[in-house]
């Protein structure tokens, strides 16, 4: 069965962790062989900038050695037959030029999401 999983929280465990739970998780269950994809959509389009650096991120004394790498998991993902889907809607609400993100993406309008629904035998959002 095909699932979409519709990522809108961004940055949800990114303080503690070294990467997002959700992409990790898909990550996790493309590796088991499951038939996934995965929508950004909300703040979550911003995964999908390339230069997104969180070295040197510290909370008073305690720093953060294995900052996440959202966007290169995205790739990873991508390399492994997910296709990651953004809401073009979200990225112009952001002042995101799709020139700042990871390659190989597919661009869906708002109001194109619904209809990308009948696609998938299941729909997680997060």
């Amino acid at each position: 069965m095909k699932v979409l999983n519709i990522v809108e929280a961004a940055y949800r465990g990114t303080q503690e962790e070294q990467d997002d739970t959700i992409i990790w998780i898909c990550s996790a269950l493309k590796g088991a062989n499951a038939d996934i994809d995965v929508l950004l959509r909300g703040n979550a389009v911003n995964y999908a900038v390339k230069a997104q650096d969180a070295s040197g991120l510290s909370f008073g004394g305690q720093e953060q050695t294995q900052p996440p790498k959202i966007a290169e998991d995205l790739v990873w993902l991508k390399g492994k037959g997910v296709k990651i889907y953004v809401v073009e809607d979200a990225l112009r609400e952001r002042g995101i030029d799709p020139s700042e993100l990871i390659d190989g993406l597919d661009f869906v309008p708002r109001s194109k999401v619904a209809k990308l629904f009948a696609d998938y035998g299941q729909v997680w959002h997060w």
